[in-house]
């Protein structure tokens, strides 16, 4: 499954840093940020809960930039 949230992430830095900590997330597969459109994409593995991963990622992108947002 393959979705898209809006984040907030202030510069191209962050962004990527939020990028590579969501890759390092339990069930993402793939997460993609774009830094001009403020999306991110992550690819879940099968079977995991779309919910709990992006809690855990929202973590992560918060440890980079605390005033970090996902809409999910």
């Amino acid at each position: 499954m393959v979705k898209t949230y809006a984040i907030e992430v202030d510069c191209a830095n962050c962004a990527e840093k939020m990028e590579a900590a969501a890759n390092k997330t339990a069930g993402v597969k793939t997460a993609t940020v774009n830094f001009m459109a403020l999306k991110m994409t992550v690819e879940f593995d099968d079977g995991a809960d779309e919910k709990i991963v992006m809690k855990d990622v929202l973590k992560k992108c918060r440890r980079v930039e605390p005033d970090c947002e996902i809409d999910f």
